[in-house]
């Protein structure tokens, strides 16, 4: 697996290259500082997956993480961030980011989402979909109905999972289904609340509270 590591601060990128580098399956192929040195990095060495922090300097991240899915939609993003409730995590899977993961989760945590947005699953820090469900709690939030209105009860018991940041599997183990029909089900979600991946089906049940049913 072909990473970038992009952070303005030093101390994180080189935790990251550190740990990472440990790993015979991953090759850090380059290390940014802001969103424009990430964006043409991608362009010179085709990463598999960018790690974007979103607050920098000269360009952002949620910049960054638009143009180079504009450019190259093969590279997958993973934003890393210390805000858990920040509006940018939202604008930065609005840009085409896989997942988000916060920057002090355990290392474990780290190179399973590393390793699964790589393979194509969508990454939702367990601990950033649980602030973001406390953040919604207290404001006002969307009728539920707009959204479940649209699905089968089984497909809502999924989407409630989603909210809550579980995988396929997790959820395959929880509601006692094959992995297959939990990806068909997630499949069938997102073609019928008109999004374009689980990320952003996640982040909508979310804003409609399904994520506390």
């Amino acid at each position: 697996m072909r990473i970038i590591i992009c952070d303005d601060q030093d101390i994180v990128r080189d935790g990251l290259t550190l740990l990472l580098k440990l790993e015979t399956d991953i090759e850090i192929i380059g290390v940014a500082a802001n969103g424009a040195e990430a964006i043409e990095m991608a362009a010179h060495n085709q990463p598999d997956l960018v790690l974007m922090d979103l607050k920098m300097p000269v360009m952002n991240g949620v910049d960054a993480t638009r143009e180079i899915k504009a450019k190259f939609p093969a590279v997958k993003v993973l934003v890393l961030t210390t805000y858990g409730t920040d509006d940018w995590v939202f604008d930065a899977v609005r840009a085409g980011a896989s997942g988000y993961l916060l920057k002090d989760a355990p290392r474990e945590e780290v190179l399973k989402a590393v390793r699964g947005t790589v393979a194509g699953n969508n990454y939702l820090d367990p601990a950033v979909a649980g602030k973001i469900m406390g953040e919604i709690s207290g404001n006002k939030k969307k009728p539920s109905s707009l959204i479940t209105g649209k699905l089968t009860p089984r497909e809502i018991e999924v989407l409630q999972l989603l909210a809550k940041g579980l995988s396929n599997e997790d959820i395959s183990k929880k509601l006692f289904l094959s992995e297959g029909t939990v990806r068909n089900h997630v499949s069938s979600i997102v073609d019928k609340l008109g999004v374009s991946d689980r990320t952003q089906v996640a982040i909508l049940a979310i804003q409609h509270g399904l994520g506390e049913m």
